[in-house]
């Protein structure tokens, strides 16, 4: 038999082996979807007239399964087609923390209605056309470990975090949110201004307030979105914000793709107050303290890095520039390179402990008094932040190009420093002083206690002239050198406590040269050679030098000379005494031989006493009191020339070896050209002759 069946189409047959026509086939197709269409019209029909109530404990059941956590419903719910789209209504809706978290919920609220595009739900970003959100409150933490937060709904590290769906239109009132950082030990409080939204679009600035505390400080931020119609849609927003902590403001700005993700986005960052120290203390770090700031910077976060970029400003009358990286990891790390142009040496007050404020309006030693040190002294009593120098490590690496001095001029400084487990190293410091270079270590090592803190000062060959000249010296016509090295090693926590109880040497070594000054020849007190100059015009006479040593030996704090000596071509000049760098008292005597017989000459020792705030200059001391009072008992009881035998000098000085002088050696070392130990210079401790000295001997 012919088959007439139209091409491509196939018999079909029953149970029974009978053939099926197509057009029965076709009635079945339509049944069953006849009935598909019926159960969801009775589906819509039953959701519709019960309004989904009954789905409220499968909900909670199935979107907690979704979303690994306690998901409830304290009130009425609703679910249901109304008529295309899906209506979700629910009351103290509740979605809960993980069990690390310190609140019971993620998200709560009194009352969520929305509808919800179907279609929404399996393809595509959800899409929500309508939302009207009561008294939310949102809470969004970090564990401690800093490797999961609350919102991303997985017990694995790296699940994926809840997503924003798009709103169409919404009314969002009552908002609050609240963050917390263990790591950096911040938790913020936050309300949102009311939001209110048409076809997708805010119209208006969105607002956010509140405050916190962040490591104990507390805060306060406002903060603004400038177009929250992006944010709706998860698109580029603009966003403003201004934090307050400890007298500073700190203003960011910057595109943001979400409201919650700053991750990798360049923001602007600018920082005022009147202490840039105080800033740094909220994360726990210590950096001297400073005068009114003003810095702008790139900022980047990543991961736990925040990176201050293009950093420009100014610190009382001192520029900064460079870059800060701030580690937020297991121990917070700071990494920076900063260069200056011009350092105003009251700006330098803090890196020893003075207040730099005091010191410009007041003077230094105000300020070392503001420290806790006794009034009258210079070294300051302000202690090592011990206890933060723990908390953090840093790597600094600053250059300077100048110092604004009106003594000394300095440039070319160069600072690196390392701050590991407490222990802070300096090293190298190093600078340019009136054409001489000084390179310097120091060591604050506060995990011993009291602090272990080392001193090495090195100072290359310097002209005199120009590192004098603040002082009087002539730069013209002085072509003596100076060059030095002090090396203290001490304990205590303040720069007074470690210096009053430090052991070492201090040695400055004077080469060949000349010395142009008008008080030269006031050391000698060779008085008829003075007049004589005076009133020639002729007083300004270089000094030659052949070789000098001004050193210390300093035991339990206490410097003495060994040896001060300076061998000139007219005399000797030697020194006895020292000083204390418990009380800051100063006790030194020169004395002055000359190699050549002078009839009017003093020969009494120039004294220099005091404290190291208000040293004070000996001219007429009691020994020449006392010569002058024999001279003039001569010539009462002889003739008036018997009076001048008391100021006649016989001018038998001798002459140094300068081996041992430009070498730095001890007073022992010391030798006459002759070769002869020297017996004019002291040994390095107290004179036994004297009965006290500096109130310790």
């Amino acid at each position: 038999m012919t088959d007439t069946r139209p091409a491509g189409e196939e018999q079909t047959t029953d149970e029974t082996g009978t053939a099926t026509p197509p057009r029965r086939r076709r009635r079945v197709v339509r049944r069953v979807l006849g009935g598909i269409v019926v159960a969801i019209v009775a589906v819509w029909l039953v959701l519709f007239i019960t309004k989904g109530r009954f789905l409220k404990h499968p909900f909670e059941r199935i979107v907690g399964g979704m979303v690994h956590r306690p998901v409830s419903v304290g009130g009425d719910f609703q679910l249901y087609f109304a008529p295309f789209q899906i209506k979700f209504y629910a009351e103290k809706l509740r979605i809960a923390n993980p069990d690390w978290a310190t609140k019971a919920d993620l998200f709560a609220a009194d009352r969520i209605d929305t509808r919800i595009a179907p279609l929404s739900l399996i393809f595509g970003r959800r899409r929500l056309y309508w939302l009207d959100l009561t008294n939310g409150a949102v809470d969004l933490e970090w564990n401690a470990a800093h490797d999961r937060n609350t919102w991303t709904f997985s017990e694995k590290k790296g699940g994926k975090p809840f997503e924003l769906p798009r709103i169409d239109r919404a009314t969002v009132k009552g908002t609050v949110v609240r963050y917390r950082d263990p790591r950096m030990r911040l938790l913020a409080d936050l309300d949102v201004d009311t939001i209110r939204s048409v076809e997708a679009r805010i119209g208006q600035a969105v607002g956010v307030r509140g405050g916190g505390t962040i490591r104990s400080t507390p805060f306060t931020v406002t903060a603004r979105l400038l177009s929250p119609d992006a944010t709706v849609n998860r698109g580029r927003n603009e966003l403003i914000a201004t934090m307050r902590a400890a007298g500073n403001t700190v203003d960011v700005s910057g595109t943001l793709p979400s409201l919650a993700d700053i991750e990798n986005v360049p923001l602007s960052v600018s920082a005022r107050g009147r202490d840039l120290s105080t800033l740094l203390a909220v994360i726990d770090v210590a950096i001297p303290h400073t005068r009114t700031y003003r810095l702008r910077a790139g900022l980047v976060k990543s991961g736990n890095e925040y990176r201050f970029t293009r950093i420009t400003g100014v610190a009382g009358a001192t520029d900064l520039a460079g870059r800060l990286t701030i580690t937020n990891g297991a121990r917070l790390h700071l990494d920076s390179q900063l260069t200056t142009r011009s350092l105003d040496i009251v700006d330098a007050a803090p890196f020893i402990g003075f207040n730099p404020d005091t010191v410009a309006e007041k003077g230094v030693t105000a300020a070392a008094a503001e420290t806790g040190a006794a009034p009258a002294r210079l070294l300051p009593d302000a202690a090592l932040p011990v206890e933060t120098m723990r908390r953090f490590d840093a790597d600094l690496k600053w250059r300077l190009a100048g110092v604004r001095s009106r003594r000394v001029p300095i440039s070319d400084v160069d600072v690196t420093l390392d701050l590991t487990n407490g222990k802070l190293t300096l090293s190298p410091l190093t600078f340019a002083m009136a054409r001489g270079n000084v390179a310097a270590d120091a060591v604050f090592d506060t995990r011993a206690r009291p602090s272990d803190v080392r001193y090495d000062i090195r100072l290359a060959p310097t002209p005199l002239g120009r590192l004098l000249a603040g002082w009087g010296v002539a730069e013209a016509g002085t072509s003596g050198t100076v060059r030095g090295r002090i090396q203290l090693a001490g304990r205590g926590d303040t720069i007074h406590d470690s210096l009053s109880t430090a052991r070492g040497r201090i040695a400055f070594v004077l080469p060949a040269g000349t010395l142009w000054t008008r008080n030269a020849e006031l050391a000698e007190l060779d008085i008829g050679t003075f007049v004589q100059k005076m009133f020639s015009g002729a007083l300004k006479e270089p000094v030659r030098i052949n070789c000098g040593l001004i050193g210390f030996t300093v035991r339990g704090g206490v410097a003495a000379a060994d040896p001060v000596l300076i061998d000139t071509t007219k005399n000797v000049v030697l020194g006895q005494g020292g000083f204390s760098f418990r009380s800051e008292a100063i006790d030194l005597a020169f004395r002055a031989d000359s190699k050549r017989f002078s009839l009017f000459s003093g020969q009494s020792p120039v004294g220099i006493r005091g404290t190291f705030a208000a040293p004070g200059l000996q001219v007429i001391t009691p020994q020449l009191v006392t010569r002058a009072g024999a001279g003039l008992g001569l010539a009462v009881l002889a003739t008036p020339v018997a009076g001048l035998l008391a100021f006649i000098d016989p001018g038998d000085a001798k002459a140094a070896a300068c081996g041992p002088v430009l070498a730095g050696k001890t007073a022992a070392a010391q030798r006459t050209t002759k070769g002869d130990p020297r017996d004019d210079v002291g040994s390095g401790q107290a004179t036994p002759k004297r009965k006290k000295f500096l109130g310790i001997f």
